[in-house]
């Protein structure tokens, strides 16, 4: 018998949606996806009836939202009603004009100020786009926000939100408390690329250690990669964006940013360790292995001089790495060796040195944060709010936030796969536009299959997808960073001492100062407050334990 395709369109999917709710499909992950494929509607409607009807028999909840609008017009193309019904049905929740509050992605940090200075007129939820800053403090101080501390891992009333990763969580709490659900963004994210056919043009097996990875970068600049006769190629392409930096520096064991040692929190400029990893970056410059005015570089250059064949390797988000990939396919570049398209060999967490654990810099794992403001008045108001995201995570509503309406945005094949039918549509008419603002993607979106449909992708990016999960088990967290929230110190003159390390680190790699002038440019940090921001984080530290 033919698989049962899946029909999210019309009133016909928002009542589907609506009977799936009751059937156990609590989670987002991929281990929930087989068995909810499996459901067709009769058997969804008699396995979850009587808690189906529960559900729908209490009256709908009113949670107000702010969001931010990136595309133009959200939820408002062809079908948009019926995505919104759908959600609403599906949510218990009421979705209609007065529900959202949807500000242009330019100016939602100017309205985000201005609206929590306003307390009584706040929405419900508001996204918080970046991490916790001195303004967030500020509000969280004067008892803008709710405190989740004791409502968002309770697993039975929210069985996707109680997963959020602690390490994760901890970035979002200011004196204690926990002000927020963050926006998951993968943790391993970071990682490594270079070219495929460079490397087997000259020999070279995949870099296990840093070593492998400076003596790729010495091949990759100095012979002839490329089989030109001209010495115009590099290894790698720093910028100054300091992602590259922050990357390979993390490899040799110095934190990131921050590193508890000997019962200390650290600065990781204040490590051996640093300085190990800094003279690797500089003998790396000396060595001309990179452009010698990579510190004026824009960061959109890593990825176009890898594509243009002047440089062979990347530092940086896995995703760039697998869109070089795309480039080459989709341009039908030749390989070197001249056989076959020219390839990026993607790599996550190496060692150090042999003998030395993997690592990899971790990413803040959050992409921005709801905040549940005290407009929600009651204890009831903050758990319509918490259910509302929590269900918003549920693979069938992250259908609708990712993939839309089949017929329009997508399609099942005869295979039963999913793919995608939106390229060269405008975003701001698909019917689902802006919905993915309202999801936290916790535990996490599904990558292979969604409710029993194998997604369509490319080979990059199914391995992109399996390094980023392969990543987390070495992933390497700023352990600071809740305590720096609290730090007045850092709140009013962070910016400027990270400055500061941002400028000695680039001087000394490029030789402008010698390790006495960057001890100098330490000590310039220490005196613009960073003394006092080591105290206060480990005061807070101290009494964490």
């Amino acid at each position: 018998m033919k698989k049962k395709k899946l029909v999210v369109a019309g009133l016909t999917a928002a009542m589907m949606a609506a009977s799936l709710a009751g059937c156990g499909s609590t989670g987002s992950g991929t281990e929930n996806q087989a068995s909810k494929s499996e459901n067709s509607a009769a058997q969804s409607s008699a396995a979850g009836s009587e808690a189906q009807r529960e559900e729908t028999s209490k009256e709908k909840a009113r949670v107000t939202f702010m969001a931010i609008d990136w595309n133009g017009s959200p939820l408002s193309g062809e079908r948009s009603d019926e995505v919104k019904q759908a959600v609403s049905d599906y949510t218990n929740t009421i979705i209609d004009d007065d529900t959202f509050t949807w500000v242009a992605s330019d100016v939602y940090t100017e309205k985000l100020g201005l609206t929590l200075l306003n307390k009584d007129n706040m929405p419900m939820i508001i996204t918080v786009n970046s991490g916790v800053n001195s303004t967030i403090v500020q509000a969280a101080n004067a008892g803008a926000f709710w405190d989740l501390t004791d409502y968002l891992f309770d697993e039975e009333k929210y069985p996707n939100l109680s997963q959020a990763n602690k390490d994760v969580s901890k970035q979002l709490t200011v004196n204690g408390q926990l002000i927020g659900v963050y926006r998951s963004r993968p943790i391993g994210r970071y990682g490594f690329g270079y070219r495929t056919d460079w490397a087997e043009k000259l020999g070279l097996d995949e870099p296990k250690t840093m070593e492998d990875l400076y003596n790729m970068a010495y091949a990759f600049t100095y012979d002839d990669p490329d089989g030109n006769g001209v010495d115009d190629t590099y290894g790698f392409n720093w910028t100054k964006d300091t992602i590259p930096l922050d990357v390979l520096q993390a490899q040799f064991g110095c934190g990131n940013q921050w590193v508890e040692k000997d019962g200390q929190m650290v600065p990781s400029h204040q490590t051996d360790e640093y300085m190990e990893a800094l003279n690797w970056l500089k003998k790396m410059y000396d060595d001309g292995l990179v452009y010698e005015d990579w510190a004026v570089r824009e960061g959109s250059t890593q990825s176009d001089l890898v594509k243009n064949g002047q440089c062979g390797m990347m530092a940086k988000e896995l995703d760039d790495v697998r869109r070089v990939d795309d480039y080459f396919v989709s341009n039908e570049i030749p390989s070197v060796t001249g056989e076959g398209i020219a390839h990026m060999t993607l790599m996550g967490a190496i060692s150090k040195n042999a003998g030395y654990d993997k690592t990899i810099l971790a990413t803040s794992g959050m992409n921005g944060f709801f905040a549940i403001t005290k407009a929600a008045k009651t204890e009831e108001d903050l758990e319509n709010c918490l259910h509302f995201l929590d269900k918003m995570n549920d693979v069938e509503m992250i259908m609708y936030s990712d993939w839309g309406v089949e017929g329009i945005t997508y399609k099942i094949n005869d295979d039963n796969s999913i793919e995608s039918t939106t390229s060269g549509m405008d975003l701001s008419t698909l019917p689902q536009n802006g919905l993915n603002q309202l999801v936290a993607y916790i535990p996490a979106a599904p990558t292979d299959e969604i409710l029993g449909h194998p997604i369509i992708t490319s080979d990059s990016k199914k391995l992109e997808n399996q390094i980023k999960a392969d990543n987390v088990q070495y992933a390497i967290f700023n352990p600071a960073a809740a305590y720096l929230n609290n730090s007045e110190t850092y709140a009013m003159n962070g910016a400027n001492m990270d400055q500061i390390l941002k400028q000695a680190r680039t001087q000394y790699i490029c030789g402008e100062i010698d390790e006495t002038g960057l001890q100098s440019k330490f000590t310039e940090w220490e005196n613009a407050g960073g003394t006092k921001v080591i105290a206060e984080v480990n005061e807070q530290y101290a009494a964490d334990k």
